[in-house]
């Protein structure tokens, strides 16, 4: 089965046989695919009125169990933004009453972002909505398929992964 991706590399193979191809055969594929995840992923965010950035604060929160509540420093390690976005994020959400700040007990400077129920339903049901999405993108792939590759991108994944 040929893709689009074939067709790219043949043409560069045809301009630049001195070239090894293979990562573009691998990168562009991952970019057409994170293409349609970002695309699938919006469409499941909106059927739940938030936004990708949203989900991204809203799931942080939630998988953190328990009271569902983190410090803006853990939720900025969470989604890899400034703290000055994260500020930002915080507020919109709060206005929208999807999450709270509280004090934080362990430190009277400090506050902490909590997940109120509305936000908790909001995440849970983009969350389905999204696993449904992601499972059409993963098509007939065995679950057999789905391990390898998810072991692939993993070791793929390893140079860029946090140390800490």
């Amino acid at each position: 089965m040929r893709d689009e991706v074939d067709d790219l590399v043949d043409a560069w193979a045809r301009e630049r046989a001195d070239l090894d191809l293979g990562p573009v055969e691998v990168f562009s594929r991952i970019g057409r695919l994170a293409r349609h995840l970002d695309l699938a992923r919006r469409t499941a965010f909106n059927e739940h009125g938030i936004e990708s950035w949203e989900f991204d604060v809203l799931a942080a929160l939630r998988r953190a169990g328990g009271d569902y509540e983190l410090s803006p420093g853990r939720l900025i390690k969470e989604t890899l933004v400034t703290s000055g976005t994260m500020t930002n994020r915080v507020d919109r959400l709060a206005a929208r009453g999807l999450v709270e700040r509280l004090p934080d007990p362990n430190d009277r400077r400090g506050v902490l972002v909590r997940l109120t129920p509305e936000g908790r339903s909001t995440v849970d049901g983009a969350f389905a909505a999204l696993l449904e999405s992601e499972r059409e993108l993963l098509g007939d792939l065995s679950a057999r398929d789905r391990k390898q590759l998810a072991d692939t991108l993993r070791r793929l994944m390893a140079p860029f992964a946090d140390p800490s």
